[in-house]
């Protein structure tokens, strides 16, 4: 039976160098992963099924980026505007923000009431924004929304 001690000096060195590359190839995949600044202007009206859209920006590396957004809630009563403003972490391009969020929430939003929300796509990118809502909503629902770059 051999063990590590029937390897020559050379091939155990080597065997280390080859182990620590690889663990630290997987620590700096991670340290690649940024954070982005995003302000969004959403608009939703609706009884039953309601739809929502609107426009955004995302600030990456030091660029300005264009969103359009998109989305149905089902579940909504009302209509609301709402300017949030947050964080989208886990970027590594400003392309990974595109994607379908997904939450589920049950909430309130009446004139000067405000939204909090923490959402996350498929990239592995989260998003978390806050803001006054203007207008009245009630809803008790899963939302979706859709990011896309214009």
């Amino acid at each position: 039976m051999l063990g590590f001690s029937g390897f020559s000096h050379r091939t155990r060195f080597w065997t280390s160098i080859v182990v620590a590359v690889i663990m630290l190839t997987g620590t700096l995949s991670l340290a690649y992963a940024a954070t982005g600044s995003v302000r969004f202007h959403i608009v939703k009206a609706g009884f039953i099924v309601g739809i929502g859209g609107g426009s955004g920006t995302l600030n990456f590396k030091g660029r300005n980026y264009r969103l359009g957004i998109g989305g149905i809630n089902v579940g909504t009563i009302g209509a609301s505007a709402v300017d949030l403003v947050g964080t989208a972490t886990n970027l590594r391009t400003a392309a990974d923000i595109v994607g379908t969020y997904t939450q589920g929430s049950a909430g309130v939003a009446i004139v000067g009431g405000g939204r909090v929300a923490t959402l996350q796509n498929a990239n592995g990118v989260v998003i978390r924004v806050r803001g006054p809502a203007i207008g009245l909503e009630a809803s008790l629902s899963v939302s979706g929304m859709t990011i896309s770059m214009q």
